[in-house]
């Protein structure tokens, strides 16, 4: 992974964590100060979208320490998969709270339930990606196991040397 590269990502990692917590400080600002009127739930959806800037903070911490992994050449090590669990974990309370919405929501939508179907459609998706991630999580105890092997092998070779 090249210098650019990671610098790129970090400089975009620090930028959306930085704008996650301000915007959750003017969150819990609006709920000190900013009475509902009652036409929206606007309590529980706020508090839900804290929740959900927290699930990003958690990828984005997750992912800073994975590509500070790759940068040493210690991504294929059993450290590694403790970072990867927090992402999937974190997108999975990303989607729970989608639902969350979602059902904070439905009772808005009567007169056209399609909305809550599309939006229960994008908490699948946001369940998929989680799934990918975990498929993503397997090839790499695959590569950290034929890591370990290779190691062992050549430690054997060396004795034998």
């Amino acid at each position: 992974m090249g210098k650019l590269t990671v610098g790129a990502l970090r400089a975009v990692l620090v930028v959306v964590l930085a704008g996650t917590v301000c915007v959750q400080a003017s969150m819990v600002w609006a709920l000190a100060t900013d009475p509902e009127d009652g036409s929206l739930p606007l309590t529980p959806l706020r508090v839900i979208t804290m929740l959900g800037m927290v699930s990003a903070q958690v990828v984005m911490v997750c992912v800073w320490r994975l590509v500070t992994m790759v940068r040493r050449g210690t991504v294929f090590s059993h450290a590694a998969f403790r970072y990867v669990d927090g992402v999937i974990g974190a997108i999975v309370a990303a989607a729970l709270l989608w639902f969350a919405v979602t059902i904070v929501n439905a009772p808005g939508q009567r007169e056209d339930p399609g909305v809550t179907v599309i939006m229960g459609g994008v908490g699948v998706a946001i369940l998929g990606v989680a799934l990918i991630v975990l498929v993503l999580r397997m090839l790499l105890a695959q590569a950290v196991a034929r890591d370990v092997e290779a190691a062992r092998m050549q430690a054997e070779l060396d004795e034998v040397i």
